[in-house]
């Protein structure tokens, strides 16, 4: 399987976004990971979106737009047409999940499903013959700078596991605490998908410095 990276807006230059996109895409990144959060469902207010839509235009890769957000059911129909590729929700955040899946699929993007670190796998195993994609968090989301939880790792054997064994067309994704280090363990461990916001951008902003930041992470 592919080594597929997901560079996370969050720690790009916003002043230049579009540019830091074209970058990071001609560097070799796969995916364009959007994270949105409500202020609600976790303690932080990030980009909704209207930064979706204005980026969508200057994206030549797939945009991942991962929803920390109460209630999505509200805004599936609006992300999407904003330019969401991808769009993954929090099991615990709905009481929809089945049905938001199927919406998602209906109009055209591809859904995914996520999980907190403490809530067990099991909560989203109903689940997973409905998604494409399945993303693992491995730091509380909503809080910046927390180290790796490496207990998470069993969760991505997990989903490997069941993907062989059930027929799954799913994709892993990983996102917390991404570094030259524990992506290792993360591809070892069955990811095909990691998201990386500092690891990506960090140095210099150009695109020689982003392609060996890309590189040392694969």
């Amino acid at each position: 399987m592919k080594k597929m990276i997901a560079p996370s807006i969050l720690s790009a230059d916003f002043a230049k976004l579009g540019e830091e996109i074209q970058m990071v895409t001609t560097a070799g990144a796969d995916f364009i990971h959007v994270d949105v959060m409500d202020g609600h469902f976790v303690p932080n207010l990030t980009i909704g979106m209207s930064v979706v839509k204005s980026i969508n235009p200057i994206s030549k890769i797939p945009l991942d737009v991962h929803l920390m957000i109460e209630k999505p059911e509200k805004y599936i129909r609006e992300f999407i047409t904003a330019g969401s590729d991808y769009l993954t929700l929090h099991v615990e955040s709905t009481t929809q999940m089945e049905e938001n899946l199927k919406l998602i699929h209906e109009l055209g993007c591809k859904a995914g499903i996520t999980l907190r670190p403490k809530t067990d796998i099991n909560e989203i195993k109903k689940y997973l013959h409905l998604v494409d994609l399945v993303l693992v968090m491995t730091v509380e989301p909503g809080f910046g700078g927390q180290s790796f939880m490496h207990d998470q790792i069993e969760k991505i054997k997990y989903l490997k596991n069941w993907r062989e064994q059930n027929n799954g067309n799913y994709l892993i994704e990983v996102d917390g605490g991404v570094d030259s280090v524990t992506s290792k363990l993360c591809w070892d461990a069955g990811a095909d998908i990691l998201v990386a916001g500092s690891a990506v951008f960090k140095g210099e902003k150009t695109i020689e410095n982003y392609r060996k930041n890309i590189e040392g992470l694969k």
